[in-house]
């Protein structure tokens, strides 16, 4: 074991460590973004000039191998993930042994870090129901969850530290704007130009086991709808993609997935139930905006359905009337 810790030691050098430190600062990296890096490293020990575009995917494989090595023993690794818009694969050090949340509680407070894990349970839990799969939220709704809701009784409340007299602590509006942001700036959270926060790369990567002990039931009968769900192709998360047009079939798919899974098939049948794959059912956030209730919505308000309280409606239960839209094209 000396030896081999001896050859690491001799291979990992000066520009490992600029790597894994431009890593850990960044949060997360893909390859477009570890291309400047890598020539300037490259540059440095050469002593001579590289280009960006002379950086290959081998040349990031080979640091990322060794990155990884180097902090296996803090319990720490590197994972990647498909962005599931961009279509590019994105690396990010992951904290194998700590519980994912508290990870975040050098950086806000106690009442902050209650405030996200609400904001991620109305994303898996009240804004992802079978009928719509949304799994995001607005501004707005954030807003609303900027208060803990008040104990039932008098035990709960003692365990939270309160008293049923006395109004649970939570953010003031002011704060939950800053709060997002941070999740944004921080890679947690990632935010559409419809203005929909939902995870991002990140955050499914590092959360992904205390996703599935959080909002899936382990003793779920096979077939049985599940809160976190699964791409066909892949087997990572689906958050953003394709759903089965069969309401109760529970295949999903990213949409870069969606194109190469058919592309070798005789038809784009879906591969349990056989029912048609349109591409045109979703989850994430289209599942909302692709509605003709938030269409209209944007029509009528003109500014975007996201600004009315139609949205709330749409989302909580699924919109009937635009899900049936929907399901006739």
């Amino acid at each position: 074991m000396d030896e081999d810790q001896d050859e690491l030691a001799g291979q990992y050098n000066d520009g490992n460590r600029a790597f894994l430190q431009a890593l850990l600062a960044r949060g997360t990296m893909t390859f477009a973004e570890s291309k400047p890096i890598l020539a300037a490293i490259f540059t440095a020990q050469e002593n001579e000039s590289v280009e960006p575009n002379q950086i290959t995917q081998e040349d990031l494989d080979s640091y990322i191998s060794a990155a990884s090595d180097a902090i296996s023993p803090f319990d720490l690794e590197i994972r990647s993930i498909m962005h599931q818009i961009r279509k590019e694969r994105v690396y990010a050090i992951v904290n194998t042994t700590s519980d994912a949340l508290t990870q975040l509680a050098t950086l806000h407070s106690p009442d902050e870090i209650a405030f996200v894990k609400r904001v991620i349970d109305a994303m898996f839990e009240k804004y992802n129901t079978p009928r719509m799969e949304a799994l995001c939220l607005d501004e707005m709704q954030a807003n609303k969850l900027r208060v803990p809701p008040r104990p039932d009784n008098d035990d709960e409340a003692m365990e939270n530290g309160e008293t049923q007299n006395q109004p649970p602590k939570g953010l003031k509006s002011s704060e939950v704007e800053t709060v997002m942001r941070s999740m944004v700036d921080e890679g947690w959270f990632e935010r559409s130009h419809e203005g929909f926060y939902y995870l991002s790369s990140r955050a499914l990567l590092e959360l992904r086991s205390w996703l599935l002990e959080s909002y899936n039931d382990p003793d779920a009968e096979e077939g049985e709808w599940q809160r976190v769900k699964f791409c066909e192709a892949c087997k990572d998360i689906v958050t953003i993609g394709q759903r089965c047009a069969e309401r109760d079939c529970l295949i999903r798919l990213h949409d870069y997935c969606a194109d190469a899974f058919f592309r070798t098939r005789r038809s784009r049948a879906c591969p349990k139930c056989s029912e048609e794959w349109s591409g045109k059912h979703f989850v994430g956030e289209r599942a909302v905006t692709e509605t003709e209730a938030y269409q209209r919505g944007r029509r009528r308000s003109g500014k975007g359905a996201r600004h009315s309280n139609g949205t709330e409606s749409i989302m909580q239960d699924g919109d009937e009337e635009g899900e049936d839209e929907i399901d006739e094209e």
